[in-house]
């Protein structure tokens, strides 16, 4: 495991000094998922919600949030996002919703936090919406699926 950037030798929490790192093409890809009762996922995919449209509402929601990251947690750096894409799956399996959320810029510190946030918020929202039908709805599996660019290169979680 590597050293903590976000911590002085003493200990204390800062903000990493990225000016002398080159501007590369960042990439991350984030996922989670809303599981709930079938009875509940219908609601949604029939449109019905009392709140309205609950997919398109969560996804502008998740947009959002990875725009204003840097506000909410301490150390992230604002960034100029040139992409933000949450993708919605109804997945009758599950029973629920699966989140994936792509972040992308062109900078000198990665968007993993980015993504991660457009996806918590997602699910927060859709979590929201249909609170009243179905108080059981759980959150889980949030994660970084994929990052590219930067020092470290290429990294894809291995699902084994």
């Amino acid at each position: 495991m590597s050293e903590l950037t976000h911590l002085s030798a003493s200990g204390e929490a800062r903000m990493v000094d990225v000016s002398e790192k080159d501007v590369t093409s960042r990439t991350a890809i984030a996922e989670g998922r809303l599981v709930m009762l079938r009875e509940t996922l219908a609601l949604i995919r029939s449109g019905d919600a009392k709140k309205g449209d609950v997919l398109g509402t969560a996804r502008i929601a998740g947009i959002m949030a990875a725009k204003k990251t840097h506000d909410l947690i301490p150390m992230c750096h604002p960034l100029l996002l040139s992409k933000v894409q949450v993708d919605l799956e109804l997945d009758d399996a599950l029973p629920g919703v699966r989140v994936r959320a792509l972040a992308k810029v062109a900078g000198q510190t990665g968007v993993e936090m980015e993504a991660l946030m457009a996806v918590s918020i997602a699910c927060l929202t859709i979590y929201d919406m249909v609170k009243a039908a179905d108080r059981f709805m759980r959150i889980e599996g949030i994660g970084l699926v994929e990052k590219l660019g930067g020092k470290s290169g290429h990294w894809k979680r291995d699902e084994a």
